[in-house]
């Protein structure tokens, strides 16, 4: 079976992400969507198995197959995290329904050590640029605020919300680098502390729900092998 015949007759969920689920579009902003596919079992009873990911077939689109979405969502990846949360969602059938249902499973206070080993990346990222060129790529300090401010918020409240809401001018304003650097720089500390303090007392568990998961995969698997006979 090609990849491509996986994304079109195995979707399971699809939702759009990037700006437009940030609440951070502009005009020309592309659109785009992350979703997951079920390969068949019997799929996996050959040598050649399944492929994990799928990019396209259209254009800005990118999937997973559902045992590795949720394999990297128990390990607190901050994309696929956003991507289940995302207020976009475009399609959800009624396994999609139940995958969204398990949100709340995969979120533990391991998110603080996934997001900011990201947010650390990034930074070290923007810092070069400013070593480099003497200024940062301001879109991807703007990115990086949220993703700050995103986690900082899910450890406080143990809900993850990807929307920014009212700060989406105050983000913008960076994007178009109207903000000083030292200022970014500022703001970046704080909530890196902030997040750091929020995570002593989370309201989250310690670890995600593993059993809840495989639970739902084993059950999934089985049904899919069942409709194949």
């Amino acid at each position: 079976m090609r990849p491509e015949t996986l994304v079109q007759d195995h979707t399971i969920y699809t939702c759009v992400m990037g700006s437009r689920a940030f609440g951070l579009a502009t005009e020309g902003s592309d659109t785009d969507r992350w979703g997951v596919f079920l390969a068949p079992t019997p799929l996996f009873w050959r040598l050649d198995k399944p492929p994990t990911h799928v990019e396209g077939p259209a254009e800005e689109q990118f999937s997973w197959e559902l045992e590795r979405f949720c394999g990297l969502a128990l390990r607190a990846d901050p994309n696929i995290l956003e991507c289940l949360h995302s207020p976009l969602v475009e399609y959800a059938d009624d396994t999609g329904r139940e995958l969204l249902a398990l949100r709340g499973a995969f979120l533990s206070r391991r998110v603080h050590d996934t997001f900011t080993r990201y947010a650390h990346g990034q930074r070290r990222r923007l810092d070069a640029d400013v070593r480099t060129t003497g200024a940062p790529r301001w879109k991807h300090a703007m990115h990086l605020l949220r993703l700050l401010t995103s986690v900082r918020d899910l450890l406080r409240t143990g809900t993850l919300t990807i929307d920014v809401g009212a700060e989406r001018e105050p983000l913008l304003a960076v994007k178009r680098g109207e903000v000083p650097w030292a200022g970014v720089e500022a703001r970046m500390t704080r909530l890196a502390r902030e997040a750091e303090e929020a995570a002593r007392r989370s309201p989250l568990p310690p670890e995600p729900d593993r059993r809840r998961v495989e639970d739902f995969l084993i059950r999934v698997r089985r049904a899919s092998a069942l409709d194949a006979r």
